[in-house]
């Protein structure tokens, strides 16, 4: 038993060695070969409780990956890095102990399917149930080297998962078949056959990648970085300041020729409220500034609210007040321009623990308020149904609002380019978790979402790091963390839909029929 633990060790920590920004990806095409061998010792040992062995081997090696992966949580909300780490892991064990219940009463050659697909169906269910945590999808684990995977266009992430799985469960069975043999030609050809399912995609993108050719119209966009630290000061600012500041920062770099400039996530950050905020002082001082340039639009971050004077709840996001009334707040973009209205879009992918409570009437009770102040009040954010896009003044160009957390979401993203976006712009607050990985692979991400729609990437972060990402998922200037400035440049503009966009996820689609037949056929049938 205790080299089962010994290669679950391993596992966890090739996982956790891949990861990015500082992994190294190959070691992801080995990560699982390790526990495969643990879990097949067990299967087949005389040992009892032959299933709590596995769980228990599983559960340490996904801890070991989602701790030394996602620590950094720790420093926005201690509590929810121990949630996160423990329950995610806990999760990947379940699907686990699901492949080890299958492989008991089913042929190898089944069972080797039904893992990859059921992992695959519990990252789908991971993208969208209400403790949703993708951070760890496997196909994030080659977002800092695009050049192998530009044929996300046409898969999405779940394309690199299934490329990760061919192979570990490939090198797993070269294993199993040279230790029965002892021949060295069946350890030769495996690897061979390996080596070539790991060079074939990596050709293939190498030839999209030198055969694209990106959209010669582009944009003119100015990135703000105000640099203020959300812990001491950036809730404190009142919002007409907060202004000033935004606008010194974008005169700097603002010509007749600029189309949009973006503001980080909640750079407004005092709560307004929504139904007035087109008569605030706020928006008549940036609209003002807008006024002086011709093509102009400021698009920014703000926190809002709406109050409802009334005894019954009247929305399901609604937080009661001590008074006994309702309110509802909201993380929200706005687009401000010579018009009198401002278009708007409230962020619908929200951080669990930080602006949602999951289960709330049951958590609450046992938990308390354990979320993140956000800026003076802890309480769940509202949403909206449908993806916005902000039009520039000459129609030509349509900007996706895409509000932090929401950028890890490949195929939430397609619904802006569905409605219309032809770049896509990311406003966050990365501040929360330090100069930590946590940033650096959040920007990371942002270069799938590039690959997977074809559309540029301009991303403006209150702390860093803002970017201009092209069509093809590579950073093209940034600005570094914890540095306060603006940056300029040309986004491309791209209006076509690439498959992935039409089609979204599919293969976890095809992934959850298959789970979900093979596992009934399994319970069905007696163990072996």
């Amino acid at each position: 038993m205790r080299n089962s633990y010994l290669l679950a060790i391993l596992s966890g920590l090739l996982m956790a060695l891949a990861w990015p920004t500082y992994g190294i990806p190959l070691l992801a095409f080995i990560g699982f070969v390790p526990l495969l061998l643990a879990e097949k010792h067990i299967r087949e040992s005389d040992r009892k409780r032959r299933g709590a062995k596995v769980f228990l081997s599983s559960y340490i090696a996904f801890l070991i990956w989602n701790s030394i992966t996602t620590w950094w949580i720790w420093y926005s909300t201690p509590f929810g890095m121990f949630f996160a780490i423990l329950v995610n892991s806990l999760l990947m064990a379940l699907v686990f102990q699901l492949y080890h219940f299958v492989a008991r009463r089913l042929p190898s050659k089944i069972h080797l399917i039904f893992l990859p697909v059921i992992w695959m169906a519990f990252e789908k269910f991971h993208l969208n149930w209400d403790f949703s945590w993708p951070w760890l999808n496997l196909g994030n684990v080659f977002s800092e080297y695009t050049t192998w995977i530009q044929w996300y266009e046409f898969t999405g992430t779940f394309g690199g998962a299934l490329w990760i799985w061919i192979i570990n469960i490939g090198v797993f069975k070269t294993i199993i078949h040279y230790k029965e043999t002892k021949t060295r030609s069946v350890l030769t050809k495996g690897i061979a056959r390996n080596v070539l399912m790991i060079a074939i995609p990596i050709i293939l993108s190498l030839f999209l990648l030198n055969n694209y050719e990106e959209s010669t119209e582009k944009v003119e966009v100015t990135l703000l970085q105000p640099n203020i630290d959300p812990y001491t000061e950036k809730y404190g600012i009142p919002n007409v300041q907060m202004a000033q500041q935004l606008i010194e920062l974008a005169k700097q770099n603002v010509t007749n020729n600029t189309d949009y400039v973006f503001a980080p996530e909640t750079a407004l950050p005092r709560d307004l409220s929504i139904d007035d905020f087109d008569e605030s002082q706020e928006k008549h001082m940036l609209q003002q500034f807008v006024k002086k340039y011709p093509k102009l639009q400021f698009v920014t971050g703000a926190s809002f609210f709406r109050l409802y004077p009334q005894k019954e709840k009247p929305t399901p996001t609604a937080n009661e007040t001590p008074r006994g009334d309702w309110y509802d707040i909201y993380n929200a973009a706005v687009q401000i321009g010579k018009s009198p209205s401002t278009p708007k879009y409230i962020k619908s992918k929200l951080v669990v623990g930080v602006e949602n409570f999951p289960f709330k009437n049951i958590l609450k009770p046992l938990l308390g308020d354990i979320m993140i102040d956000l800026g003076g009040i802890v309480a769940s954010r509202a949403t909206q149904k449908e993806r916005s896009v902000f039009n520039s003044n000459n129609g030509n160009f349509a900007a996706a609002p895409i509000i932090c957390y929401e950028s890890i979401y490949g195929e939430f993203v397609t619904d802006y380019v569905k409605n219309g976006a032809n770049f896509l712009a990311i406003i966050t607050n990365d501040a929360w978790w330090s100069d930590t990985q946590g940033h650096q692979q959040h920007l990371s991400y942002a270069r799938l979402r590039a690959i997977e729609t074809r559309k540029s990437v301009v991303r403006s972060a209150n702390t860093g790091i803002s970017a201009f990402i092209n069509e093809k998922g590579e950073v093209e200037k940034s600005l570094a963390y914890n540095v306060k400035g603006a940056i300029s440049g040309a986004a491309t503009i791209n209006s076509k839909e690439t498959f992935y966009v039409k089609y979204g996820d599919y293969i976890a689609r095809l992934s959850v029929l298959i789970a979900g037949i093979t596992l009934l056929f399994a319970i069905a049938k007696k163990k072996g």
